[in-house]
């Protein structure tokens, strides 16, 4: 229970949050997302919320907007003995459509992928 753990989170990215033209958001909305979901993988597997040391990659591959529902999943590549390798994705998968109405939306089929990390995260020696 440990290489190829995985742990999803959905959030929902609200107007406040936009930064720039379009409703753009901007790319460290997803790292903090990113963070957030490291962390329960660390609760989940050590009882500890753990550290976020560091990215070795990170990926921006198409924009995020106010309105829309990101789905966050941490993938467990590596387990050190106080370290762990965590591969993660951002999607899109529903969108805001103001150009029909307000509070128009939709379901993106397939998901948009927005941004892809590797992070390493430390945990204290059990």
């Amino acid at each position: 229970m440990s290489v190829g753990y995985t742990v999803t989170h959905r959030k929902y990215v609200p107007y406040s949050h936009a930064h720039y033209a379009g409703n753009l958001v901007d790319g460290a909305y997803a790292l903090a997302a990113f963070g957030d979901v490291a962390t329960e993988v660390c609760i989940q597997l050590d009882g500890d919320e753990g550290l976020f040391a560091s990215y070795s990659d990170v990926q921006f591959k198409a924009p995020m907007r106010a309105g829309d529902v990101l789905e966050v999943v941490a993938t467990v590549a590596r387990m050190g003995t106080r370290s762990r390798t965590i591969d993660f994705e951002a999607r899109v998968v529903c969108r805001g459509r103001p150009d029909r109405s307000e509070s128009a939306a939709e379901v993106l089929d397939p998901p948009v992928v927005a941004v892809t990390a590797t992070g390493t995260v430390v945990v204290p020696p059990k």
